[in-house]
Formats: structure tokens, C-alpha cells, sequence
């Protein structure tokens, strides 16, 4: 893994966006980010105005599922070839192409559905494109990975974050801005129409060039390869038992504290308008400045380097939120916390992700990338649900004192990680990774 200082000034570092491979990305991104809404809030808010009961609603978002365990169906999307697609246009893009299709005509069905009616054809439609969506997650988190050096990991995190929260925002913002002049169906059928804007990036994009292995003949020494082998190669590497305990713990103060920021403004006063308004138009923003900042720290100095800037950032902008609940009220302080916290959770994310990618075998990217990221959200979530206990017990100044000393565990172990990378120029890690580097001038010389 190439964890640390990189050749070249600041200039260098900005030209690492200045690829067709960063455009490419960025519109994959938009196409991932594109169908999340459309099962989860936008979905939410079009079954309330059909009158559907908020039990039933509550109970829809369990269609989200396939976003967790896409892990399981990944090894396939690793080492299945598709007849034709994979022919003209490579593994990768195959993938990509025939899920895209079918993502387009599952958000068609789900568009033409009637809640009233049949909430059980509604739940079948939204299952089947969270299904499709997450494999399309899959397969780019792949691709990204796959046709990046280890240099341009940073900037690609922050292209594809940043494509993700713009199709976010078009099925969410987007979609209900429609919805005031045309009908559901309609509205989504629109919104299957952009998934085309997925399709170019797919078609315009070069196939990463890969010495995968091929896996062996036979269903049970298959199963074994796909199945077990990437979790094999992860538990041979050295010290992974800290670097899986930093992987789970990097994000765990800023995720107790997130939990807790929608009741925190609603304790201080501030309007539904007011935390809209700076939570989802400022706040974005900043954390788009923050993922492409955090692409250019690594692209500079190394992932390493962005890990414990964005590290402490995120640690300590935390504190801001204990500054806010002193102050009370006050617009233009939640406007400042919440800009510094965005910035500095979008320069940690950049690194973060960049991370998790350096971390990843070409030989079971798909697969080891979506266990890593499913450890991630476990770190997220799971850990996460003592965030409202922390609060009642603290009160609110002390509960964000505490967030940032909650990050301190990560940091500590993110210290050991770089010593450690800094003795990577071993044979182990080199070998482990040779195929990466064997592969990089293929994909360097495309702008």
C-alpha cells in the first residue's frame, strides 16, 4: 500500500483530478447515489400523501437491507463473467451495464405502483431496485479502486462522494420539486431517465486492466475461493487485528456525536427551517469542500497523512458543538459548527475511503472493499446506540467533550498503522500487492 508521502507540489496533487478517470467516477458516483432516496425519504414522503399508515411506512424502510449484506452476493460480482457484456466490454463494465438496464426498468415499476392498492407490489419494486443499487455500489467501489493508483485513491474517494451527494440530492430535493407537477409515476420515470447519465460513464470508460487469478474448477473449490479466500488473505495480513480495530473505531466519535445532532438543535430552539437550511444546503457544501480538500492532503502527503489530519479535525470540531450548546440559540454559531464539522468529516472521509481501497486485494476488490465497509457501518450504527444514553448522562456540553475523546482510541491506533506502513517496503507487503503495481502504468497515462 502506498500509505505515505508522495513525490510533487501541491500542483501535482490538483492535476490528480484532471483525468477523464475522475469524471468518470464522479458520474458513477451521481448514478450510485441516484436510487438511495428513492427507496428511503422520497419513497416515505409519496406513501404518506397516499395516506399509508407511519406503521407501515417504518416498516418499508426494512427493503433497505440489501445495502448491508451486499457482501454476500459480491464475491459473484468478483469472479462471474457475463456472456456478451463481459466479451465487449470487460468484467467490470459488463456488471455495470446489465445492472444499470434493470435498475432503470425497477425504478419504472416502482414509479407505476399504487400504495393504496397494493403496498405489497410497492415493497416487491422497492426490494428489488435496493437489491440493484447496492450491486451497483458494488461493482463501482470496484471499478474505482481498480483503475486508480494508490496516489489518485484520495481524489477518486472525494469524485465519487461528491457525484453520490449531487444524486442524492436530484432523488430527493429533486424529485419532490417535481412531484408538485407531476404525477408519481412520472417522477420516477425521470429518475430512472438519469440512471442514463450512469450508462455514459459506463460506455466512456476504460476497463481496468487486471491479473486476477482465475478461480479454480469445481463448485466447492469455487465456493472456497470466492467465499473464503478473501477473508483468508485479510486475516494472513500482519498486525490486521489493529487495522480492523482502527477500521471499526476511525468514525465512532463523529457517528455518537451525528446521532444526537437533530435532537441537540431541537433542544437549543432552532426551527425545521433553520436546521435545513444549514444542515442540508451549508453543510453539504462544506463537506464536498472537505471530501476534495481531503483528496488533495492525500494526493500531497499520503493517506496516512490525511488519515490524522482528518483524524484530529473531526475530533476536534466536535468540540464546536459543545461551544454551541452554551451559546444557545444562535443562527450564525450553528452555521459555523456546523461548517468546521462537515469540512472536517469530508477531509477524514476522502482519506478514509482511500484507505479502505489501498486496503483491498486486487484479487477480491469487490468483496474485501464491501466487508470493510460493512465493518465501517457497524462502527456507525452498532456502537453508536449508547450515543443517547451519553447525552442524558453528560448533558449536552460534556456529551461533545466526551465525542472527542472518543476518538482518541482510533488515532492512537491509527499511529501504529503508520509505523507499520512506514516498514512496508517489505517483501510481504510488496508481494501482497504486486499485482496493483503491475498494473498502475496502464492506467497513468489517460487525461
Amino acid at each position: 500500500m502506498a500509505l505515505t508521502k508522495h513525490a510533487g507540489g501541491w500542483r501535482t496533487a490538483v492535476s490528480v483530478y484532471a483525468t477523464r478517470r475522475q469524471l468518470v467516477i464522479f458520474l458513477m458516483g451521481f448514478s450510485s447515489g441516484l436510487p438511495l432516496l428513492l427507496g428511503f425519504s422520497t419513497l416515505s414522503f409519496w406513501l404518506r400523501e397516499e395516506g399509508v399508515s407511519l406503521t407501515a411506512i417504518g416498516g418499508l424502510l426494512a427493503v433497505g437491507t440489501p445495502y448491508s449484506l451486499k457482501f454476500l452476493w459480491a464475491p459473484l460480482l468478483d469472479h462471474v463473467r457475463l456472456p456478451g457484456l463481459s466479451r465487449w466490454l470487460g468484467l467490470r463494465r459488463g456488471w455495470l451495464l446489465a445492472i444499470q438496464l434493470a435498475l432503470i426498468a425497477s425504478i419504472v415499476a416502482l414509479g407505476q405502483g399504487d400504495p393504496a392498492a397494493s403496498m405489497g407490489t410497492v415493497a416487491l419494486a422497492a426490494l428489488v431496485m435496493a437489491f440493484l443499487s447496492a450491486s451497483q455500489d458494488i461493482v463501482v467501489d470496484a471499478y474505482r479502486i481498480e483503475i486508480l493508483a494508490d496516489e489518485e485513491q484520495g481524489a477518486g474517494a472525494a469524485s465519487t462522494q461528491a457525484g453520490y451527494r449531487v444524486g442524492m440530492l436530484a432523488s430527493g430535493a429533486g424529485a419532490l420539486a417535481l412531484a408538485d407537477v407531476l404525477s408519481w409515476g412520472a417522477v420516477y420515470a425521470i429518475m430512472a431517465a438519469l440512471v442514463g447519465v450512469g450508462i455514459v460513464a459506463t460506455l466512456i470508460a476504460e476497463e481496468p486492466v487486471s491479473r486476477r487469478p482465475t478461480p479454480p474448477r469445481g463448485a466447492l473449490p469455487w465456493l472456497r475461493h470466492a467465499m473464503l479466500g478473501p477473508l483468508a488473505e485479510l486475516a494472513r495480513r500482519p498486525g490486521i487485528a489493529a487495522i480492523l480495530a482502527f477500521v471499526l473505531l476511525y468514525k465512532y466519535g463523529d457517528a455518537v456525536a451525528g446521532a444526537m445532532a437533530n435532537p441537540f438543535y431541537v433542544d437549543l430552539g432552532f426551527t425545521g427551517t433553520e436546521i435545513a437550511s444549514v444542515t442540508k444546503v451549508f453543510g453539504v457544501a462544506a463537506t464536498m469542500v472537505g471530501v476534495f480538500a481531503g483528496g488533495l492532503l492525500v494526493a500531497r502527503s499520503g493517506i496516512i497523512a490525511g488519515l490524522l489530519v482528518g483524524g484530529i479535525a473531526q475530533a476536534a470540531t466536535n468540540l464546536t458543538f459543545a461551544w454551541l450548546a452554551t451559546v444557545g440559540h444562535d443562527l450564525s454559531a450553528l452555521t459555523l459548527a456546523v461548517g468546521l464539522d462537515s469540512f472536517a468529516g469530508g477531509l477524514g472521509s476522502a482519506a478514509f475511503v482511500a484507505y479502505l481501497s489501498a486496503l483491498c486485494n486486487v484479487a477480491f476488490t469487490a468483496t474485501q472493499y464491501a466487508l470493510l465497509t460493512s465493518l465501517m457501518a457497524l462502527g456507525r450504527t452498532a456502537l453508536a446506540t449508547s450515543s443517547g444514553w451519553f447525552a442524558e448522562a453528560l448533558g449536552w456540553p460534556g456529551f461533545f467533550v466526551a465525542t472527542t475523546a472518543l476518538a482518541v482510541p482510533a488515532l492512537l491506533l491509527l499511529l501504529w498503522v503508520g509505523r507499520s506502513s512506514g516498514r512496508g517496503e517489505a517483501a510481504d507487503d510488496a508481494a501482497r500487492h504486486a499485482s496493483r503495481h503491475d498494473v498502475a502504468p496502464s492506467r497513468g497515462s489517460e487525461t
